[in-house]
């Protein structure tokens, strides 16, 4: 039989990973508490952020967020997606 169920309200931190200047990396590599924070430049024009998730390594483009999960792990979300789920918690 098929159930229908609701997402608990789980409160989260993210970061949003607007560009690759020095400060914004600076600002995301503290967020980033288990991992070194590894950027790569393969397409110079389009630099990415390596995250290790439970799934595996996961790439978060500029103008995606990094959740901080449940759990403390860390993964990417994209823009639309993270509007969609998520609301600002003042």
């Amino acid at each position: 039989m098929v159930n229908k169920y609701r997402k608990k309200p789980v409160v989260v931190e993210a970061i949003q990973f607007i560009n690759d200047e020095a400060d914004t990396l600076e600002a995301i590599g503290n967020f980033i508490t288990n991992q070194d924070l590894r950027v790569s430049y393969h397409n110079p024009d389009h630099p990415v952020i390596k995250i290790e998730t439970p799934e595996g390594v996961m790439e978060a483009s500029v103008g995606d967020y990094i959740i901080k999960g449940v759990s403390g792990e860390f993964y990417p979300c994209k823009p639309d997606i993270f509007k969609r789920t998520y609301d600002l918690v003042e």
